[in-house]
């Protein structure tokens, strides 16, 4: 598996695999060709069908700027992901000089084919939770000790710099009032919700009021182009913060024991991408709201000190009942009903980790999370195309703009 530093990339909104990614290889061809004439982007699949909602075509525009860019808008998906493009490149007599093929696969991560294809650096030996959850009981560590033991020096620092730009992005969104950049026009109402739990009474409701209030605040910051952190994804930042956020403002938890939880909840993300996919255009919003449910819940067990049996328990419920999931965007747009996704799968992120809290000393669980992320991986293929970040089914169709 990767290093946790691909998992949580700090970037701008909306779309993790449509603006990050495309970012992404725009930079590194133009590093390559910098003294091209022009370039011209066949988008393919999903990057076609809402590049525009997700502002595809204006982050490459304005990666390759000045050097002029056209589009072409393809429905039809490449060979190897609905997140395909091709860049052709133009020398300064107009002659075309390479096409390249490249692939935004989830979470800002990207693949070129043919002669640009780089394989990802291998960090962690162990592919699957299982491998995981042997090897620590084996060695006699800690799953955040496995992390540290597989990562660089610095890590720990870049744990604390993910934290803070998550914080950042909750306080950025609750502070914001007015309406969401595109056709929706869709108000903003973290900062509302956030008062609203603040002169809530009943404890239970304001709690819940304000988890949900601090993952609108994120996945609004995100719909308007904002700074966010991936976990796993741009359409599903705000789960993560929420509940780390929830911690440190409700629960009092210090800084230097969320780091550990932003470690820990990040093993199961890795695992999702590794073994599966964390891309909607792939695999629907299970993908992604799914597995950022999944890790908030192990991040959350991981806080109420629960054993690596119960953390797993916790993730795995998180993931489970997220399948399924469709990634239907109204207008294109990362916002209905990914933003109210967003609260909802910060709250159950929490629900699981309390229901492993009590119903695991009761039972086992019997369903691993490694058996969840293959049912995940094959309920995604089997997810007809117009539920993944086509826009062409589900909400997206009931309320075409």
């Amino acid at each position: 598996m990767e290093s946790l530093r691909e998992l949580y990339k700090i970037g701008v909104g909306p779309s993790s695999s449509h603006t990050m990614g495309p970012q992404r290889a725009a930079k590194r061809i133009l590093e390559l060709f910098p003294d091209a004439l022009r370039f011209h982007v066949d988008l393919h699949g999903s990057l076609a069908l809402t590049g525009k909602g997700h502002l595809t075509d204006y982050i490459i525009e304005k990666t390759f700027s000045p050097i002029p860019v056209t589009f072409s808008f393809k429905s039809d998906p490449l060979s190897y992901h609905p997140n395909g493009m091709i860049v052709h490149i133009f020398d300064q007599n107009d002659q075309e000089m390479k096409a390249i093929e490249v692939y935004s696969i989830g979470g800002g991560s990207i693949l070129f084919k043919g002669d640009m294809e780089e394989n990802p650096k291998e960090v962690y030996k162990q592919k699957n939770m299982d491998q995981i959850l042997n090897y620590v009981e084996e060695q006699g560590i800690s799953l955040y000790d496995y992390v540290l033991e597989n990562e660089d020096d610095s890590f720990v620092e870049f744990l604390y710099k993910i934290l803070d730009a998550m914080f950042q992005s909750v306080e950025n969104g609750l502070k914001k009032e007015g309406t969401i950049q595109g056709k929706l026009k869709l108000k903003r109402v973290a900062k509302s919700m956030f008062q609203q739990a603040q002169n809530t009474r009943r404890e239970a409701d304001r709690e819940r009021l304000f988890i949900s209030s601090y993952a609108y605040a994120v996945a609004e910051e995100n719909a308007d182009g904002g700074q966010i952190v991936t976990a796993p994804t741009c359409g599903a930042s705000g789960i993560m913060p929420a509940i780390l956020y929830y911690c440190y403002k409700q629960l009092h938890i210090e800084k230097k024991d969320l780091v550990k939880a932003l470690a820990v909840g990040g093993i199961f993300g890795n695992v999702v991408k590794t073994n599966a996919t964390i891309s909607g255009a792939d695999g629907g919003c299970q993908a992604e709201v799914g597995s950022a449910c999944a890790m908030a819940a192990a991040t959350m067990a991981w806080i109420y000190e629960l054993n690596n049996s119960l953390i797993e328990y916790a993730a795995e419920m998180g993931l489970e009942h997220n399948l399924g999931l469709t990634c239907d965007p109204v207008g294109g747009y990362v916002q209905i009903p990914c933003i109210e996704r967003n609260g909802y799968g910060s709250l159950r992120a929490l629900d699981a980790a309390m229901l492993a809290k009590q119903l695991g000393y009761l039972r086992k669980n019997k369903v691993s999370f490694d058996a969840i992320v293959r049912v995940m991986k094959e309920t995604g293929k089997d997810l007809s195309s117009a539920y993944k970040e086509t826009s062409l089914g589900g909400l997206a169709k009931e309320f075409g703009l």
